[in-house]
């Protein structure tokens, strides 16, 4: 069973059922009050009857007299003498079957009322009985009594009760297409939302569910918006992390294969047995040279793989930068110089920072060695500037600077500006990234200034230590 029928048919049993309640309720309560308000009548009109049976002489029309009391009252009427014997009834039909006399504990209790009526209303019978002491009368009687059928109190409550019953229904009616209407109303909002969710779960996360309303169901329609603009997020992540993973192992491949088929032609040059001293030696130092370049390639993977996922890749210690870079410059000057290029350093001064001393040494290196490569003719710049509670490392060149269409993937791995003339230069493309994870890793971030025509400036900052 569907939702929408499941609620309607929970609402029309409910309200059924309080409807029903409530009438029987209302009827009973009629009922009861008609009874309360009719036996107050009745024994109002057994004093009156009894009094004007008392006053009647004892002749021969006393008969005719009381029997017209009891055509105009619509009361049975029954008359006892002194001893409690029944000697005249209207009609009499109605008495036939009764014990003709009072019973005496009836009449001592009648004693006792001094003129007031005994009325029996009990559940057990279907009529009202009043017996009333008529006192000193005009006449042989002493006892009065008078009767009638409940059903008589009761004939209104049959009107209303069919005017109870005819609204009832009319309700129920009523109940039972609100109850579809508002069932149907309740069940939409959900109903949008499970479409829109299997939508979601489909891979559909440009579903957006418009549901303009304040309640739960608002509430839950945000939240799967929410939802769906989060998965679609992480789902456009994923792929560019997938492309970038796929791009990744190309690149390793790529990187590898080409030393690798340098070193196999070395190696099969070397087995020419009249190969001149001189060719042997250049093809012995290419293969060694591409050796150390794969040996570069998988130490900078490892390096960036312990980024990844190990957490004690620092060894922090408070170290001196200055002395960082003084031992940078020291083995830079001859490959700068060798190349042509001055290496200077400024503003080096003692800065005290926590830090992992192989990592940063390490940061240094590349930012320098990349400078040096990529620095056709000019000078290369090595600095410290302190600003407030931090330093800033700095690496500036004079080269040919960087694109701005490079530098958001200037750090990506393997990302090369000019594939072709990098890979000339030695380089693995891991470099700059093995910076900005271990920079990462010491809360810290690598940043770039450059312009074509106009050099590159890299630094990171870390914190001083007081």
């Amino acid at each position: 069973m569907k939702i929408r029928s499941k609620l309607a048919w929970t609402y029309i049993i409910l309200l059924v059922i309080g409807i029903i309640t409530i009438s029987t309720y209302s009827i009973l309560t009629i009922r009861s009050f008609l009874l309360d308000e009719g036996a107050e009548q009745f024994e109002r009109d057994a004093l009156s009857l009894a009094l004007a049976a008392s006053s009647f002489n004892e002749d021969a029309q006393f008969d005719q007299k009381i029997q017209r009391q009891a055509e105009l009252s619509q009361y049975e009427i029954a008359v006892y003498d002194k001893d409690g014997i029944r000697f005249l009834q209207f009609p009499e039909e109605e008495f036939e079957g009764e014990a003709p006399y009072v019973e005496a504990s009836l009449m001592a209790e009648l004693e006792r009322q001094d003129g007031e009526p005994i009325v029996i209303n009990s559940d057990s019978t279907q009529k009202l009985i009043a017996y009333v002491d008529l006192g000193q009368s005009e006449n042989a009687a002493q006892y009065l009594r008078i009767s009638q059928d409940k059903s008589e109190y009761y004939a209104a409550v049959a009107s209303i009760r069919h005017i109870i019953y005819a609204g009832m229904f009319f309700s129920i009616g009523a109940v039972i297409i609100v109850s579809f209407l508002f069932a149907r109303y309740m069940a939409s909002p959900i109903l949008q939302l499970n479409a829109a969710a299997l939508d979601i779960a489909r891979g559909n996360f440009d579903r957006k569910i418009d549901l303009k309303r304040n309640d739960e169901f608002g509430t839950l329609a945000d939240s799967l918006n929410h939802m769906a603009e989060t998965l679609r997020a992480d789902n456009e992540e994923l792929k560019k992390l997938n492309e970038k993973q796929s791009q990744f192992f190309a690149d390793i491949t790529h990187e590898v294969r080409n030393p690798l088929h340098t070193i196999a032609g070395a190696l099969e040059m070397l087995e020419i047995e009249k190969l001149q001293p001189e060719k042997k030696k250049q093809y012995m130092n290419t293969a060694q040279k591409q050796i150390k370049r794969v040996a570069r390639l998988f130490e900078d993977i490892k390096t960036l793989q312990r980024y990844d996922f190990d957490e004690s890749f620092l060894n922090r210690q408070n170290i001196d930068l200055k002395s960082l870079v003084d031992e940078a410059q020291n083995v830079f000057q001859p490959i700068a110089e060798k190349k042509g290029l001055e290496l200077e350093t400024n503003n080096v001064s003692s800065c005290i920072v926590n830090a992992d001393p192989d990592k940063i040494e390490q940061v240094l290196d590349n930012l320098i060695s990349n400078a040096i490569k990529y620095t056709p003719e000019g000078r290369i710049e090595v600095g410290l500037e302190k600003k407030e509670e931090v330093v800033e490392v700095y690496v500036q060149d004079t080269g040919p600077g960087i694109g701005k269409e490079h530098l958001d993937r200037l750090f990506d791995r393997f990302y090369r500006t000019d594939k072709a003339r990098s890979r000339d230069k030695g380089g693995t493309g891991l470099g700059l990234s093995v910076v900005k994870g271990i920079l990462n890793a010491h809360q810290s971030e690598i940043k770039v200034e450059s312009e074509v025509g106009q050099g590159s400036r890299f630094y990171f900052t870390l914190p001083l230590v007081d």
